[in-house]
């Protein structure tokens, strides 16, 4: 079995439903196109395997974060799986987003200590 890349980046815990809610902020989107849209917004710095997308999206679901409904793809005659975000979902992509905020404000201060600190 290959090694991953030496550069790639491991998504902390929680993170990736974020970017899942994030994602389904501009509109319903089947699994493969969420993770197109994190492959291609972080500049393929982040690919989200479908063996840890597929889990995140029916978590999220049962949370009731977002809900699930099969359609025909209007470019294809294939039905997929559309996520579409909910009420309770966008509430709590507005806590993750706040706590990402933070965590990100306090490593920024360990990296980068003002002066004479």
């Amino acid at each position: 079995m290959p090694e991953p890349p030496q550069d790639r980046v491991e998504l902390l815990q929680g993170t990736l439903d974020m970017l899942i809610l994030r994602t389904l902020l501009f509109g319903p989107a089947h699994g493969h196109e969420i993770a197109r849209h994190i492959q291609r917004t972080t500049n393929d710095v982040l690919q989200v395997e479908h063996g840890s997308l597929y889990p995140a999206l029916h978590r999220l679901e049962r949370q009731k974060w977002v809900a699930a409904r099969w359609e025909t793809a209007r470019d294809r005659n294939r039905q997929f799986k559309y996520y579409r975000l909910t009420p309770a979902g966008r509430k709590q992509l507005a806590r993750e987003e706040s706590k990402w905020k933070q965590l990100a404000h306090a490593i920024g201060r360990v990296m980068r200590p003002a002066p004479g600190a």
